[in-house]
């Protein structure tokens, strides 16, 4: 009975292996199981910032004025792609290691250009018209360039170009050598326009008429040297050397209805003003821009004179652009303010 029931399971195990060998083995290859593939750590490179250029102005300039130097300044940084800002001081803390040119004007800035210069050996500074500094290592300088030889020619030559029978005269200091040369130079300047300048109506007089005004003269009292010349002396338009220009005279010779030319006015435009001569500061500051962005410092920019404050009432155009060939003569050489070719 045993017996019979262990031949049994034998046979009911062999079935089962033979079963088990019979059925199809699958082909396909057993799927992965799939791994976190770990995610790179980004590595951060720190990018040097752009050079950065800061414009200095007073909070107080004249907004038009304002305008066209951050409008000129951000040109330039823009072509040479320099980041820009402008501010109305400046401090230690301003001076980053990006820093790479400075332009101000007065006054003075926070310590002082000098002492900021010193901090900042990498960056260039230029300095307009700020007093008692000198150029050397990285500050430049642009000095007022006054010229009153080149002005008072160009009044001389503007005046006898725009004036009926060349009625011109000039007011200057009693005893100034300089402004005696001035005169000169007024004089020649009218004669280079118009050779001997014939009128068209008889007068006992030459122009240009002039008049000194004594140094113990006070300023109240020039309005009266400017009478003698419009009523007695028959001047319709008048140059008054720049150092007696006070803002209150030139005021009263517009009022009385002469012409006038000369160095920019303080205190505002008067009545009947042709034209300003004065330095070119826009065009000063184009022309050192290559060098500060060199790095090629410790100049003394020239400031090139130029017209401004046009009337072109008074001085058309056409006549501007003939004075500014004459002007453009005079700084290049080729006209001496002193002779007459």
């Amino acid at each position: 009975m045993r017996r019979t029931l262990s031949l049994s399971i034998l046979g009911l195990l062999i079935i089962a292996i033979l079963v088990a060998c019979g059925q199809a083995t699958p082909d396909a290859t057993p799927t992965p199981i799939p791994t976190e593939t770990p995610i790179p750590t980004a590595t951060f490179t720190a990018t040097p910032s752009s050079p950065l250029a800061i414009l200095v102005l007073p909070a107080d300039m004249d907004q038009a004025m304002y305008d066209l130097y951050q409008t000129t300044v951000y040109d330039l940084a823009q072509q040479a792609g320099f980041r820009f800002q402008v501010r109305n001081t400046l401090s230690e803390l301003d001076l980053e290691p990006a820093l790479r040119v400075v332009i101000t004007l007065p006054p003075d800035p926070g310590p002082g250009i000098a002492a900021l210069a010193a901090t900042a050996p990498q960056t260039q500074f230029l300095a307009i018209n700020i007093p008692g500094l000198a150029a050397g290592g990285n500050v430049s300088v642009l000095a007022n360039n006054v010229q009153t030889d080149i002005v008072a020619f160009m009044a001389g030559y503007i005046g006898a170009m725009i004036m009926d029978d060349y009625r011109i005269g000039m007011i200057y200091p009693d005893g100034n050598a300089e402004a005696l040369n001035a005169l000169d130079a007024y004089t020649n300047g009218k004669t280079y326009y118009c050779g001997i300048c014939q009128p068209y109506y008889y007068l006992p007089y030459d122009f240009p008429q002039s008049i000194p005004i004594p140094g113990t003269e006070p300023p109240e009292n020039y309005g009266g040297y400017a009478v003698y010349l419009i009523q007695q002396r028959e001047v319709d338009f008048i140059y008054v050397y720049p150092e007696i220009a006070t803002p209150e005279l030139l005021a009263y010779i517009g009022s009385s209805g002469a012409v006038q030319v000369g160095s920019a006015p303080q205190g505002g435009i008067p009545l009947y003003w042709a034209a300003s001569i004065s330095p070119d500061t826009i065009g000063a500051i184009q022309a050192a821009w290559p060098n500060l962005v060199a790095g090629q410092g410790g100049q003394a920019v020239q400031s090139p004179l130029g017209l401004t404050d046009v009337d072109p009432s008074l001085l058309s155009p056409a006549k501007q652009a003939d004075a500014e060939q004459v002007l453009a003569d005079l700084l290049a050489g080729r006209i001496s303010p002193y002779s007459v070719p």
